[in-house]
């Protein structure tokens, strides 16, 4: 089996378990096949997003069977905490957007299937939600991951490269969605005469 096929099978099996973060394993995949020593970059997003699909349908399912006491146990936790608050009182609001929305909020793909359980969302509106998130979302951090590659020849220095622009970016995203909803709308201006 070559490095290539191998590289695929981890990628999948990291997506695939609900817990382990995915960001690190498809930005190295994805500089590795900017590098011309992996995949290619259509097989990364493609293995990154089947295997976050079953991850968010394992959350989903367990997030309906015993959503509720998961929920507040990982609430508890102030890294769970806060997405949990944020995906709670938007989901409910508008379920399809947030669940894709959710998967730039840290934990928020995790917390978003969870909830999307426990509150006995439809199986099929959970399903495209995820679905169009995480295609969103692995090919983000895959063509971060590609970009680093393509810059810098040493790996590790892309590595470093695409994983500080993923930290910055996202952040930064988020507080100017909350600077333009918080701007005061501009008032009608009525003509005059």
């Amino acid at each position: 089996m070559d490095t290539s096929v191998t590289g695929l099978l981890v990628l999948l099996g990291i997506t695939m378990v609900p817990f382990l973060p995915s960001d690190v394993t498809i930005i190295g995949m994805a500089v590795a096949a900017a590098q011309g020593d992996g995949p290619s970059l259509a097989l990364v997003i493609a293995a990154g997003t089947v295997g976050g699909l079953v991850s968010d349908q394992l959350l989903y399912l367990a997030g309906r069977t015993g959503g509720r006491v998961l929920v507040a146990r990982l609430s508890r936790r102030r890294r769970f905490a806060a997405a949990i608050g944020w995906v709670d009182t938007r989901l409910r609001r508008r379920p399809r957007r947030v669940l894709v929305i959710a998967r730039w909020v840290p934990s928020g793909g995790l917390v978003g299937a969870l909830l999307a359980g426990s509150l006995r969302r439809p199986v099929t509106e959970f399903f495209t939600a995820s679905a169009i998130g995480l295609t969103l979302w692995t090919t983000y951090e895959a063509l971060l991951g590609y970009a680093g590659g393509q810059i810098f020849s040493e790996p590790e220095i892309s590595m470093a490269l695409s994983l500080t622009v993923a930290l910055v970016l996202i952040p930064l995203a988020f507080r100017g969605v909350r600077v333009a909803k918080a701007a005061p709308a501009e008032p009608d201006l009525e003509p005059v005469g």
